[in-house]
Order: structure tokens, then sequence, then C-alpha cells
């Protein structure tokens, strides 16, 4: 061994002091304190609850693919008003609508194949109802669209659409 080199130990500590940081380093982080626990999301069975005006492009290719971006945006601002579970047997009304939608989502027209006649009041709220749905989501696809639903109107004013419906008693 030459005068002038450090003793063997130096290394020796050297590793000592590095492992003794790195165990001190593992300690300190594993007593942190848990992390808060996420708030419990309810399940969701349906359309989640939207603000007006927050449509999405839709992909549908079809007006038949369409209608359930349409009953889905329809749901979601309508969440309160939904019939929840299956139908009674007897339906206050039912009604079969048309809806012509542009480009943008905006409702361009909207037509009764189907019209519930003994309930003037649900005519008027349903196309209320639709109207003020817009925009909707826009058929990026195929430009505009028409797209016919069915409303299933039950006595209390609440309503399900034919396409989302949980069926009837």
């Amino acid at each position: 061994m030459k005068p002038d080199s450090p003793p063997p130990t130096v290394p020796r500590q050297r590793w000592f002091r590095t492992g003794l940081m790195a165990s001190v380093a593992a300690l300190i982080a594993a007593c942190r304190s848990a992390p808060s626990p996420s708030p419990s999301v309810p399940h969701v069975t349906g359309p989640v609850p939207a603000t007006k005006g927050s449509a999405r492009p839709s992909a549908a290719s079809d007006p038949r693919a369409y209608r359930q971006d349409a009953a889905t945006h329809l749901y979601g601002l309508n969440a309160s008003r939904i019939y929840q579970g299956r139908l009674p047997p007897l339906l206050y009304a039912i009604g079969v609508l048309q809806v012509d939608i542009d480009a943008r989502g905006r409702v361009l027209r909207t037509s009764w194949m189907r019209a519930p006649h003994q309930a003037p009041e649900v005519m008027a709220e349903i196309e209320r109802t639709v109207r003020a749905a817009a925009p909707f989501p826009a058929p990026a696809r195929m430009g505009k669209v028409t797209y016919t639903d069915t409303w299933l109107w039950d006595k209390s004013g609440k309503f399900q659409l034919d396409t989302l419906t949980e069926g009837q008693d």
C-alpha cells in the first residue's frame, strides 16, 4: 500500500452513509399519511346529467344510431323528469315525434307522427323539452339528421323514451 493513498475504510464509510440515507428516506416515505379516501361515486345506470349547450359530436352514421345519442342527451338534461323503473301498464300519453337536427345540433323542425291529442299539454311539453335541449349532439358523419323517437308519458309527468325505456308492466 502506498503511504499517500486513503485507507480502505473510506469506500465502506461512503457506502454506509449512502445506505443509511436511503433507509432514512424510505422510512420517511413510509410514514406519510394515507391518501384521503376518494368520495364514493354513485353507480349511474343512465346518462350523466348535462348542462344546456354541452352537446358533443355524434359518431352515428345513420338516424337509428343517432336516436340513441339524442335520447341520451335528453335524459342527461332531464334526469329528474325520467320515470325510474318499469312503466305502469296504462300510460297517460304516448307520442311519436320526428325531429330534424342541423349540422350544428340545432332543432330545425319537429313534427308529430302520432300525436297524443287527448293530452295537448303533453304535446306542448314534449316540444318544449326537445327545443330546450338544443344543441343536440352534432351529427358529424351525416351533416344533418331526422330522427324519430316514441315518448312514453306517465300521469306523474315523468317520461321515458322508447330508445332507453326500462320496459312496461
